[in-house]
Order: structure tokens, then C-alpha cells, then sequence
């Protein structure tokens, strides 16, 4: 046996173990732990841990049509955000609509994991544009094929909720907040989030940040202003039952006025 596969199976083994502790923590079934943790999975995984970027997965955070995330531990004791992308059981259909006319990555193929691959390394690219921008939302840390290792936002106990769970005592200050957010987005960042709701933001004290930025796209793309119409009229109905009656046309049109 090669020292490589020895240290494939080494970190195999370990993840393997955490895994199981984590079905054992939280009671997550054995077809979803299957369905996200298959041999390439477990091999990523391993080479973050070998390569000193997490130390241990500790429970599920979010379960969503593409993907887990998961809060993760460092070995200096910090929390991360690790998102992991199923490559068996993705809707790839949704997935295309989103990165087909991209101009980052034209050269994508019809291959299952390969799509899933280019649909990380935009979530990755996506969050590193919003920080530049100056939009709240989690740092990107590394990726590896399907596996997004980000900043965790929430404290020792629990992570951040999503804005939908939440009864708000600043929702004027949210609200005016996520517009700007849309803005900085298009102006400054050149991207449109394209999912845009209360489940795809967090409120940690009293905070909103983004999340879930795979879909984003380029203001170049085909569908793109059709997603920023979606996003802002989301974020306006949303605010609707704390009275706030935002304009969602006249919204549209200052933001896609003028671009610096």
C-alpha cells in the first residue's frame, strides 16, 4: 500500500467516525448521511482535516435542495460553516439555469460532479465579490471540489436564525438595510443575488448577512434582471406584516439607474 492511500484511508477512518457520532448526536437518518457522504466526500474531508483547516463536524446547520451545511471545529477551537454540495441527488436542471450564461465559467460540462464542482467555486467566488462590496455576509475560508468552508455566524449555543423565523424589533433598520445590500450588490459587486428571501438571510445581533450565494449571478447574464425584479419584491413583501410598504418598481429603478 502507497503512503497516499494509507493516508486516504487514515482520513477516511476518521471522518467515518465522525460521522457516525454526528448520526448518533442529531438522529440524521442514514440514506441523508449517504447521500452527502460518499467516497470523494469523505476524501475531501479528509484532506481538510490532514491540511489543519477543521478538526471535527459537530451538527447540521441548514438542509437545503443542493446541499447540507454543517457547523464544523477548527483545531484551535473555532467555529466554521461547512457547506457540502450532494453530487447524487441535486437538482441539475436549477442548477444550469443559474450558471449558462456566466461568463466566469463557460467552459462547463454536462458532467454531474463537474456541475456541482463550478457551482462551489461560484458560491466561493460570489462571497468574496459581497465582502468587497462591503455586504454582510459569511467569509469564505477554502473549497475543495464540493465543499465550501466558510465563517459561522451564531454563537457557542446555536447558529444565527433566518430571517423568516424571526419577529423583528428593528425591522425598519433590516428592511432599509437588505435594499442597500441589493444595491451594493449590483453596483458595486456587479452580481445579483437571484434567490433572494427570508430563508436565504441571517439575523445575528441584529444583523442581517447573506447567505446562500451559489445561485448569484453576473448583471451580464440573460436572467439577471428578472432575479433582481424577484429578489426585491421578496424582500418587500417580507416586510409587509411590520407595516413597511416598500415601492418594489420604484426600488428596481434607483438601483439600476446608474452603476459605478
Amino acid at each position: 500500500m502507497s503512503s497516499k492511500n494509507f493516508l486516504d484511508e487514515k482520513w477516511v477512518k476518521k471522518i467515518d467516525r465522525e460521522i457516525q457520532g454526528l448520526r448518533n448526536r442529531v438522529g440524521v437518518d442514514r440514506k441523508t448521511i449517504d447521500e452527502i457522504f460518499d467516497k470523494s466526500t469523505l476524501l475531501c474531508l479528509g484532506k481538510l482535516i490532514s491540511d489543519h483547516i477543521i478538526d471535527t463536524l459537530d451538527f447540521p446547520i441548514y438542509t437545503g435542495k443542493e446541499g447540507n451545511v454543517f457547523r464544523g471545529s477548527t483545531p484551535d477551537n473555532k467555529f466554521v460553516a461547512i457547506k457540502i454540495y450532494r453530487t447524487s441527488t441535486a437538482t441539475f436542471k436549477h442548477i444550469l439555469k443559474y450558471i449558462t450564461g456566466d461568463p466566469r465559467f463557460k467552459t462547463v460540462t454536462k458532467n454531474r460532479r463537474d456541475i456541482i464542482f463550478t457551482w462551489t467555486k461560484k458560491e466561493n467566488k460570489n462571497l468574496k465579490r459581497l465582502k468587497e462590496a462591503g455586504v454582510r455576509a459569511p467569509t469564505p475560508i477554502t473549497m475543495i471540489k464540493n465543499i465550501l468552508v466558510m465563517e459561522y455566524i451564531g454563537d457557542n449555543v446555536k447558529p444565527a436564525n433566518m430571517l423568516r423565523d424571526m419577529k423583528l424589533t428593528n425591522p425598519k433598520k433590516i428592511y432599509d438595510t437588505l435594499v442597500k445590500f441589493i444595491l451594493l450588490m449590483y453596483r458595486k459587486a456587479g452580481l445579483i443575488h437571484s434567490d433572494l428571501s427570508s430563508f436565504n438571510v441571517l439575523i445575528y445581533k441584529n444583523l442581517p448577512y447573506l447567505i446562500d450565494l451559489g445561485q448569484g449571478v453576473l448583471v451580464e447574464h440573460p436572467l439577471a434582471h428578472d432575479f433582481l425584479k424577484r429578489d426585491i419584491t421578496n424582500i418587500v413583501q417580507h416586510f409587509n406584516k411590520y407595516n413597511i410598504y416598500g415601492d418594489a418598481k420604484q426600488i428596481y429603478n434607483t438601483i439600476t439607474k446608474t452603476r459605478t
